[in-house]
């Protein structure tokens, strides 16, 4: 079985609210990677996919577009207020000896691909039955990566008419870990919920404490400099070049494989 076609309505960023916390969202962040990112910073991205399912009426494409979309995306904007390093950018300045986390609004955010999937596998995709893992394919969004800048995260909303949605997610390695991945996207979900109940009152902004991060690198000590002991081994397996760019995955692209 070939990947599932996809068809891509929309591409676009989503931006840190600055409706509702507008001092958050303005202010700038600069932060240094520490030790244990710098550990895994050539590695590939993590690609995560969850799968809701809907009722019929629920998931056509009209109600879809209209009313769960943007939801989702008023709520992704406001848990991005409480991740702000998330919305950034990793770079590497040629004045910096290691690569730093970038937040400069009002222009940065995350990747969102809203998407529609022709394929009626949704619930083979979703339960526990075995298929190939190019199915998936499809459904995981691209995430930008050159020489020197790097997308943190992306995301990918893809709909089954009829049958349900699925968010993708692809997360640079060297940014955050797998906890603080769900914790991100718990908080996405938690807001989701928020927003549902609130009808058109206003939105609550605010995270239980289970949910709310803590961002501080500064606190993370590292008086051998492992930092760049990790470094430097990254530049000699690359022949000394600064670069953010990752390892590649090799995928298979064959049916049979």
């Amino acid at each position: 079985m070939a990947s599932s076609p996809i068809t891509i309505h929309e591409m676009t960023i989503v931006t840190p609210s600055s409706h509702h916390s507008p001092k958050s969202a303005n202010n700038r962040i600069s932060s240094p990677l520490p030790f244990f990112d710098i550990f895994w910073l050539k590695f590939p991205p993590v690609d995560f996919v969850l799968f809701y399912q809907l009722t019929e009426s629920a998931s056509t494409p009209c109600h879809f577009y209209s009313e769960i979309v943007p939801k989702l995306k008023q709520a992704l904007s406001v848990a991005l207020l409480h991740y702000l390093p998330l919305a950034g950018k990793l770079k590497w300045p040629s004045d910096s000896a290691k690569p730093i986390i970038f937040y400069t609004p009002p222009n940065d955010g995350v990747s969102l691909t809203v998407a529609e999937s022709n394929a009626h596998n949704f619930h083979t995709l979703a339960g526990y039955d075995i298929y190939r893992a190019n199915e998936l394919h499809g459904l995981v969004p691209e995430l930008m990566t050159s020489e020197d800048i790097a997308e943190m995260m992306s995301f990918q909303i893809t709909l089954f008419p009829k049958q349900g949605f699925s968010i993708a997610f692809r997360v640079h390695h060297g940014v955050t870990d797998g906890k603080g991945v769900f914790m991100f996207v718990k908080s996405w979900g938690h807001l989701c919920k928020e927003i549902l109940l609130a009808g058109k009152a206003e939105v609550p902004t605010n995270l239980p404490p289970n949910l709310t991060p803590f961002l501080d690198r500064s606190v993370v000590k590292d008086p051998t400099r492992l930092d760049l002991v990790y470094l430097k081994r990254w530049l000699d397996d690359f022949g000394s070049k600064r670069s953010l760019k990752t390892l590649q995955t090799i995928v298979p692209i064959s049916d049979d494989l």
